[in-house]
């Protein structure tokens, strides 16, 4: 049977050890909350207050129980008055010999039968332990920000961690209403050493100046429906606690690159530039601790003139492909109001191209998006052809065919022919290189990526690839085009993955290596990233809806490009595929789909 926990003590009370004190103190169990001063236990009180008061306001806590809430904590200076209590909890700053110096004085402080736990959230719970006479009963309880709200916590257990230990605290999890995932002691754990990756990379991205911190926000944002760009997550994180997160990840986990942490972020460290805290990190906040953005001076906020700055006019487009994307892409443009030339292989394929954007528009319609009228209209403005010679007198081409470089390269050179000058030729690759695309032609200054996300008509996101050779004018016209459509265009260079398949594809390998190395269950990862960091879905449930054969390739596209050691795709993805599990569309993949 667990052992039941009647009183509490948490050690360090910033945001986050306040953050468990609430928790605890809500579910009824009293708490003793300790500080090294008395002002640090008076900021400690004000941040409790202020959360439960806001809790209050947002009509999430009765008064009454906030008041009982209050009633349950105890506050005190120093660890001596931890003698009596069944658990405590250190939640003071990521550093291993701070952390030592406090279990130890813990170890002698409290009752041989109280457990000891660390809140760390990258350094060894083992290291920590051995400060202790009692490293069974150390183990790691890793709540996420903010505490009262997060749904995950991390068990984290040694190779000595006892297991009635482990068993107690798991059931004090649920009794928290936590959902725990138990794990052993590992650099990183399951949540930050996914997510340290991508947010490290993310940097990295930002510092070669690949793409402007708004866009790779966004594109993350929009394009994969997470809850905060990974720059703005810094931010909100801390960049000093992401720098000594990144770089005990890298000293204890193998020194993998994808941990070590980008020069800027040191840069950025140095100067003070810590985020939200300081006022000033990736974006300038309101003032110090305020999530408010105020915009910077050397980057004024884009408006429609500005993106209409240099971009040609635009008033009749041609669409060739006869896929999904192609048929989406169609759509789209008829409905913001552009004359529309759909290009196909033979009247068959136009035929059903002309069938499918007619089902999507009555659906619109029958879901309210759309009216008749407007449906009629969208219909009346596209045209339907199998030979390129009518795409003689548009103003824009967009090409959506398969992802075979030779079949985009001869498309290309014979639009180079047909199409008159100062048209802005346009490939919607996701993997491709768009200046292979563009050498085919005797114009690479008009050729641009535009990659757009499936389905076209939904996703709000349009990836605006610039080559070497592309024209300002050119990628002008482009996010001018994405903003009549209502889509948000995001600018990068020409470089594998563009930006959310070079940021997502890294993460979700990581998760396969971190499966394969027997350190969790795919159930458990999933869980860790979606309660722990928001996550719309989990890396495996991604992977199988994407598709594993997809994934694997856009993988090696990107480790055939960067040469990363950490960007290899993992051998169990490279098995999978092999032995035909591509996820949904064969019923089977990391899990088994048979059932649906």
């Amino acid at each position: 049977m667990a052992r039941e926990f009647s009183t509490v003590g948490v050690v360090g009370l910033g945001t986050m050890g306040a953050g468990i004190v609430e928790v605890f103190a809500r579910n009824g169990i009293d708490v003793l909350a300790v500080e090294i001063s008395e002002a640090a236990l008076e900021r400690g009180r004000a941040t409790l207050t202020g959360s439960t008061d806001r809790a209050v306001a947002k009509g999430k806590l009765a008064e009454a129980d906030r008041d009982a809430l209050h009633e349950r904590v105890h506050f005190a200076v120093g660890l001596d008055a931890l003698h009596s209590v069944d658990l405590v909890i250190e939640a003071v700053p990521e550093h291993l010999d701070l952390k030592q110096r406090i279990f130890a004085e813990l170890d002698r402080v409290c009752r041989p039968d109280t457990i000891l736990a660390t809140n760390t959230s990258s350094l060894s719970v083992t290291e920590i332990s051995v400060a202790t006479t009692r490293p069974i009963q150390v183990i790691g309880i890793h709540f996420f920000n903010p505490a009262p709200v997060m749904k995950l916590v991390e068990v984290v257990r040694t190779v000595v961690t006892a297991p009635e230990v482990v068993a107690d605290v798991e059931a004090l999890c649920a009794r928290l209403g936590k959902v725990d995932v138990t794990i052993n002691d590992r650099a990183g754990f399951i949540a930050n050493a996914l997510l340290f990756g991508y947010l490290n990379h993310a940097v990295g991205m930002f510092e070669a100046h690949y793409a402007t911190r708004e866009d790779i926000d966004a594109a993350m944002k929009l394009g994969c429906g997470l809850p905060m760009g990974p720059l703005a997550l810094m931010d909100l994180i801390g960049l000093d606690t992401a720098y000594e997160i990144l770089d005990t990840m890298y000293r204890r986990g193998g020194r993998d690159r994808r941990h070590a942490p980008v020069p800027l972020l040191k840069q950025m460290v140095t100067a003070g530039l810590l985020g939200r805290k300081s006022g000033r990190g990736f974006y300038t906040y309101q003032r110090p601790g305020s999530p408010v953005v105020v915009p910077d001076e050397a980057t004024p906020p884009a408006t429609d003139a500005a993106l209409a700055d240099g971009a040609r006019a635009i008033t009749k487009v041609g669409v060739v492909g006869s896929g999904t994307m192609a048929t989406g892409i169609i759509e789209v443009f008829a409905k913001a109001g552009y004359e529309v030339v759909s290009v196909t292989r033979g009247a068959e394929k136009s035929a059903a191209v002309c069938e499918a954007v007619k089902t999507s528009l009555n659906k619109g319609v029958v879901r309210g998006k759309l009216t008749e009228t407007d449906r009629d209209a969208a219909l009346g403005r596209i045209s339907w052809s199998a030979t390129l010679d009518h795409l003689a007198d548009v103003d824009l081409v967009v090409e959506a065919v398969v992802e075979e470089l030779s079949v985009k390269k001869a498309l290309f050179a014979s639009l180079d022919e047909i199409c008159k000058p100062g048209v802005v030729l346009a490939t919607t690759t996701s993997s491709l290189p768009v200046i292979d695309v563009a050498m085919a032609t005797q114009r690479p200054a008009d050729v641009v990526g535009l990659h757009f996300f499936n389905p076209a008509p939904v996703m709000p996101l349009v990836e605006v690839v610039q080559t070497i050779r592309t024209s300002p004018e050119a990628t002008a016209t482009a996010r001018a085009v994405c903003a009549a459509l209502g889509k948000t265009g995001v600018v990068c260079g020409d470089r594998s993955g563009f930006i959310v398949n070079a940021l997502l594809f890294p993460y979700l390998n990581d998760a396969v290596k971190m499966l394969e190395a027997s350190y969790s269950t795919a159930d458990d990862i999933d869980h860790a990233m979606k309660l722990g960091c928001g996550y719309p879905m989990g890396p495996f449930e991604l992977l199988d809806v994407v598709g594993l054969d997809v994934s694997l390739a856009i993988q090696r596209e990107l480790y055939l490009e960067l040469r990363e050691p950490g960007f290899a795709p993992a051998p169990l993805l490279e098995h999978l595929v092999t032995a035909g599990y591509l996820g949904r569309k064969t019923r089977r993949g990391f899990r088994d789909h048979s059932h649906r």
